[in-house]
């Protein structure tokens, strides 16, 4: 059964509000992950809580159990001055960036108009209501390994930090 400290291994299909297709993981290919660790969104997490292997569920999240709410102020046009000289700048490309907090936060290129670039760090999903399809393959105890790294780490991984 799915419990804190379980690897568990699932296949799902994810889809929009609209029934678009937006990631798989098929059962040839399955997701391992940690369960509690918060390897997955919070909303599905907690909704796989109990299941067996060979369980299936449909599974809606909420933004607030998901990527969070939009957050337009994450969004911004920034100078190229604020990027080192030497770096080539591109749409689609992720960099790291302080917040006013002092955090360190994901930003994405959205667009590049001239000297002005438009960033996002708002996960791709941020806002959406998610819909998964599970199917539940395989439930094991954590290695005491996975539980200090805080994920799954996979038959035969080679796993290295």
């Amino acid at each position: 059964m799915i419990a804190k400290n379980k690897v568990v291994t699932m296949s799902y299909c994810l889809k929009d509000t609209k029934g678009e297709e937006l990631d798989r993981s098929e059962k040839n290919k399955p997701l391992e992950y940690l369960h509690g660790g918060g390897n997955i969104v919070p909303g599905l997490e907690n909704a796989l809580d109990g299941l067996k292997v060979d369980d299936k569920k449909e599974v809606t999240v909420k933004p607030e159990e998901g990527y969070g709410k939009f957050l337009a102020d994450l969004k911004q046009e920034v100078d190229r001055k604020m990027f080192p000289a030497d770096h080539k700048i591109a749409v689609g490309m992720q960099f790291m960036s302080e917040l006013p907090d002092g955090k360190k936060h994901p930003f994405n290129v959205i667009e590049i108009n001239g000297d002005k670039i438009l960033v996002d760090g708002n996960h791709p999903l941020a806002g959406q209501t998610l819909h998964f399809s599970v199917e539940i393959i395989d439930i094991r105890d954590a290695t005491q390994e996975e539980l200090q790294h805080g994920h799954a780490h996979g038959e035969g991984s080679g796993h290295n930090h």
